[in-house]
């Protein structure tokens, strides 16, 4: 197959700066098309051009005084970039709103515009009234209009997309993310890193991580909290990640065994993920869910909610357990299964399977390089 010349463009990457999920999976998609492609990463960063996994950086360094404004002189200094490195370009893909005044400038190129979520989701559901929200809907709008192709992660999250934006659905393709799996399995000693965290051994541990904020639910998991120790009194919930949320969960949770460890290593987060009993992903919106495929690349069983790419992906008993949003339901789908080490076992051993059979990076880039070439056609 004909080898391509491709552009990506995104505000993070794992090699400068990174802030979510996003950096991931732009970078893992990279890498693999780089395999058999020719690929230039236009993303932030205070370092000179440079190659990493067959994939050329270049960099940039932007200002502004608020966000749109920041994303906005990114997206200069992206096209300036861009202008530098010569042309012979096949497709150029632009990843979320950040980089939607870029794909504006460049539209005379063959452009896709990914959507990893939108901002009506990460408002959890709600339309917001501030100004910022506003402008961010109709940056999202302009990039899902002017792009020759449209891509989201999930089919929810197209459904989403058509029904905010007004886009054709023929014009939106679904490509899912994937996942490295030997990152995250791990052969760790459970007893002491539970020991570690102040969790007696034997006693189930219970993990969450994710930013503190309204749209990844941590308050719906902690206000099950309680009706989770009446049945198990043991149990131990640690909760990793940052956000404006920290303060008031804390005040919902005192004196409960419910421990913040706010932002952890990569390392720290293995180890943490191949220790405990159970990983719930309590979201009110969840266009995809990475945190699942890491997960399952541990063979951890999941408690997770009914929304998204986490209802696409997880077979109901199989290999995770799927609950309502709220907190009784989440507290219900973990004591479902977390005195039972057997059917955490086999909820693990499932979605690891899933793993291997769907959610591999080199068959996404595979998948993702048909629709480039169906641009057009």
């Amino acid at each position: 197959m004909e080898s391509l010349k491709l552009g990506f463009f995104c505000w993070e990457s794992l090699h400068a700066v990174r802030l979510g999920g996003l950096a991931n999976a732009a970078t893992h998609l990279a890498e693999a098309l780089s395999r058999d492609h020719e690929v230039h990463f236009f993303t932030r960063g205070d370092l000179p051009d440079r190659e990493i996994a067959g994939v050329t950086y270049h960099y940039c360094q932007p200002e502004g005084s608020d966000i749109v404004e920041y994303c906005r002189s990114m997206s200069r200094q992206m096209v300036e970039g861009f202008g530098t490195v010569g042309g012979g370009f096949d497709y150029l893909h632009f990843h979320d709103w950040h980089t939607v005044p870029a794909l504006r400038a460049l539209r005379a190129e063959n452009t896709i515009f990914s959507f990893h979520s939108t901002e009506f989701g990460r408002h959890g559901n709600t339309v917001g009234t501030e100004q910022v929200y506003r402008e961010i809907t109709a940056i999202e709008r302009d990039g899902a209009h002017l792009a020759d192709q449209v891509i989201t992660v999930s089919g929810v999250l197209r459904d989403e997309v058509v029904s905010l934006y007004g886009i054709p659905r023929e014009k939106c393709e679904v490509v899912p993310n994937g996942v490295i799996p030997r990152e995250y399995r791990r052969t760790v000693d459970v007893e002491q890193v539970k020991r570690e965290y102040g969790v007696p051994a034997g006693a189930p541990l219970i993990f969450f991580i994710g930013r503190l904020m309204h749209q990844k639910g941590p308050d719906l998991l902690l206000d099950g909290v309680p009706t989770v120790l009446e049945e198990y009194p043991d149990a131990h919930i640690l909760v990793a990640g940052e956000g404006m949320m920290l303060a008031s969960l804390q005040l919902r949770v005192r004196g409960l065994p419910v421990r913040f460890l706010g932002p952890i290593s990569d390392a720290e987060y293995v180890r943490l993920l191949n220790s405990a009993d159970l990983v719930v992903i309590p979201s009110r919106n969840e266009p995809f869910g990475l945190v699942l495929l890491e997960a399952w690349s541990a063979s951890r069983a999941v408690v997770a909610t009914n929304v998204g790419g986490l209802s696409e992906n997880i077979d109901h008993l199989v290999d995770g357990v799927k609950v309502a949003v709220s907190p009784a339901a989440i507290a219900q789908g973990i004591n479902r299964v977390i005195g039972d080490p057997s059917r955490l076992r086999a909820l693990g051993t499932e979605g690891r399977r899933k793993i291997e059979t769907r959610f591999r990076w080199d068959a996404i880039a595979h998948q993702l390089a048909g629709v480039y070439r169906g641009i057009g056609s």
